[in-house]
Parts: C-alpha cells; sequence; structure tokens
C-alpha cells in the first residue's frame, strides 16, 4: 500500500516509517501540513496518516480540504488528543479513524489493514508507464518499445520509485530513506552508482532519454519536454 504520512515529530514519523516499510508498505514523509495537503492532492496515495497538530495547516483543516476535492482516500489520525470531544470532531471532519499517541506498532498496522479491507475505492497500482518505459509489479518485468529490460532487484526498486513518482525531483535523501532504507548519509556514491546502471539500462539505446538529472537538487523520471 502506498502510505502518506503527514507528522511534523521526527522521532514518532522515523518509528511509523519504518514499522510500515518493514510490514512491506511504500511510504512518503511531509513534515509540513501545506506541504503534505499539496502532496495528498497531486499524488495517488492509498491510505493518509495525519498528525492533527502540524505546522503551517493543521491535520483537521488537511482533511476537510481533501474530503471538499472529493477525494476518498482513507484517512488515519495520530494525535495526543484522546478526549471523546477530540475523537469525535476527528471523525466529523472526515476521517475514518482515530489513532491516540502514544500508541502501539501492532494497533497501527492492525488499524490501517481494516481501512485497507474497508475502504473499497482505494486500488493497488501494479503497473506504471512513462512513454514506452513500462515497470509490471506483479510480473517484475521491465520494458522498453516492447524490449524486456533485466533488472537487478535494486535497480527495480529505484526504477519503481522513480515511476511512482514521475515528474518530481527526487532528493538523495528520498532515495536513501525510501529505497535503501537508509536514514543517514553512508557518504558513497551508491546512489550515483545505481543511476548511472539504470540510465544506461532504460536510456542509452533509446532516442527520447527519460531519466535526467537536476544538478544541486537530485533526480527525476519525466519526458524531456518538461525540462
Amino acid at each position: 500500500m502506498r502510505i502518506l504520512l503527514i507528522e511534523d515529530d521526527i522521532t514518532t514519523a522515523d518509528f511509523i516509517s519504518r514499522s510500515l516499510k518493514e510490514a512491506g508498505h511504500l511510504v512518503l514523509h511531509c513534515a509540513d501540513g501545506k506541504e503534505g495537503l499539496l502532496t495528498a492532492l497531486d499524488s495517488p496515495f492509498e491510505l493518509l496518516i495525519v498528525d492533527r497538530m502540524l505546522p503551517s495547516l493543521d491535520g483537521l483543516s488537511i482533511i476537510k480540504s481533501i474530503r471538499g476535492a472529493d477525494n476518498p482516500i482513507p484517512v488515519l489520525v495520530l494525535s495526543a488528543l484522546g478526549e471523546v470531544d477530540s475523537r469525535v470532531e476527528g471523525l466529523q471532519a472526515g476521517a475514518d479513524d482515530y489513532l491516540t499517541k502514544p500508541f502501539a506498532c501492532s494497533e497501527l498496522l492492525a488499524r490501517i489493514d481494516a481501512l485497507s479491507r474497508r475502504g473499497g475505492n482505494a486500488v493497488e497500482v501494479t503497473r506504471f508507464q512513462l512513454d514506452d518505459l513500462e515497470i509490471d509489479l506483479l510480473s517484475h518485468e521491465v520494458r522498453r518499445n516492447g524490449k524486456l529490460i533485466p533488472m537487478q532487484a535494486r535497480e527495480f526498486r529505484l526504477l519503481e520509485y522513480l515511476m511512482r513518482h514521475q515528474g518530481q525531483v527526487l532528493t538523495r535523501t528520498m532515495l536513501l530513506e525510501n529505497v535503501w532504507d537508509y536514514h543517514f548519509d553512508p557518504q558513497t556514491n551508491i546512489i550515483d552508482v545505481h543511476i548511472s546502471r539504470l540510465r544506461s539500462k532504460v536510456d542509452r539505446d533509446f532516442d527520447t532519454k527519460l531519466l535526467h538529472t537536476v544538478r544541486g537538487a537530485g533526480y527525476v523520471l519525466r519526458m524531456p519536454a518538461q525540462d
């Protein structure tokens, strides 16, 4: 499941992200309310986990804006406010569930499973395409212009993350956290090496180049006309 986590406490966010990734989920983290809302509206997610107290825009305002845009994504609220009135307020704002801090990881995962079963509108995306580049998550195959491209496991995971965020510039930190599950910079050229290998496979033999380096920012998978 592709999950957007909007949580400003870094320690809590790291704990949640690590737990969800270990359970097999893909997680994107935003620490700011406005940034989280824009990300939720611009990208396809299957679950939103949002803290109530956030900088720039509070969690309930985020939920109201999402529901106002007729977005049916399941929403789980996290909050230290555990009183009945606070929980009711969260549910009335459009949340599907409300979990009070502190919480056990097992309960968080159980509630996510329950929401995924309940939310019939959430569809697991198993295939992505950009121009003639295709990736199938079920068959674990990558093709460009119909040609099968062999991929090592890490290359496949890197391409999947790029395809899920096509058009978005991805920083080294984002790649390290979501592809390698590193929450620190190992100060190696591991990303550059894998990007180079991936580029040689998906771009070298084709006229249209899709994998681009944005100097000083990161990497992006997109059509060249968007440069």
